[in-house]
């Protein structure tokens, strides 16, 4: 709190004295309107005042904005963090203070197990954000088929999630579309898609994938949900590290997903793109890669 407020108090000050600087300026030409050369003089450096004023303001504003962005993240990732950990340490607290059967031990186990992978995927989701940030870094390719990636991708999703066929659902193309690529990183990149399309749309989730090849050689692949939406202002912020949309307290997350996705997807080629109607309305990402 007291960082935001010097922050706040340095935006202030740094409005306050562009105006001071455009006033004084007008004056002064006012003043000085017969003399033609000092005139141009001074507003060229009271230009370069003003213009620094206000770089000086924006930095400012990007400043406050990143770091509420990092408490927000650090908020959450330990969250995800601390939750998972404190119900491994109650469920085994009662087990060796108690003795269940062998129906609630089962149960136990399973919980344990559901909380440990939710606290690895956590720690791989920093992990791989970490990675994609290394410009430096060599891509292990292969010949991947998407139709393939695909299905194993929503697989693992209904399983993860409990999901009926119903829920997500792709029909494979006539013919089989292939990339060149890094399979675990593009696995990646889809699970995240999919995981926000059901995380997103509530207890009744139907998601939609398909899978297109377009001209030039590009292949196009669209996963289409029923979720909340997203605010047409925000559909090129979900992109960046950090960032959440407003008004999602309810649902968990770290706000690295899309930023990981899209790191992924430029360093093989392509481009991310979200879509939506508005709030309530559902989405709509598309991954384009060049094909094989």
């Amino acid at each position: 709190m007291r960082r935001r407020k010097t922050a706040i108090f340095f935006l202030v000050l740094g409005i306050s004295l562009s105006a001071l600087a455009i006033a004084l300026n007008v004056g002064w030409i006012i003043l000085n309107l017969r003399e033609a050369a000092l005139l141009i003089f001074g507003v060229v450096f009271f230009a370069l005042i003003i213009t620094g004023l206000i770089l000086n303001t924006i930095f400012l504003i990007r400043e406050i904005r990143r770091n509420e962005q990092h408490d927000a993240f650090l908020n959450a990732v330990t969250h995800e963090l601390k939750t998972p950990l404190a119900s491994i340490r109650l469920y085994l607290d009662t087990l060796r203070t108690r003795e269940p059967d062998a129906a609630k031990r089962r149960e136990f186990y399973d919980i344990m197990k559901e909380d440990s992978e939710r606290l690895l995927g956590t720690v791989e989701q920093v992990l791989l954000a970490s990675r994609t940030r290394e410009k430096g870094r060599l891509i292990d390719r292969e010949t991947i088929s998407l139709a393939e990636l695909i299905e194993e991708s929503i697989s693992f999703i209904r399983g993860r999630r409990g999901l009926s066929d119903e829920a997500v659902r792709f029909v494979p193309p006539p013919v089989d579309i292939e990339v060149s690529g890094d399979r675990e990183e593009l696995r990646s990149a889809l699970g995240n898609i999919l995981d926000n399309a059901v995380k997103y749309s509530g207890d009744s989730p139907r998601v939609t994938v398909t899978l297109t090849a377009r001209e030039r050689g590009l292949a196009e692949i669209s996963v289409a949900d029923n979720g909340v939406g997203i605010p047409p202002a925000d559909l090129k912020r979900v992109f960046k590290r950090f960032y959440r949309v407003p008004g999602r307290a309810g649902v968990k997350g770290t706000g690295l997903g899309l930023a990981i996705v899209q790191a992924i997807v430029e360093k093989h080629g392509g481009r991310v793109t979200a879509e939506s109607r508005g709030s309530g309305k559902g989405s709509t990402f598309t991954i384009t890669l060049p094909r094989a």
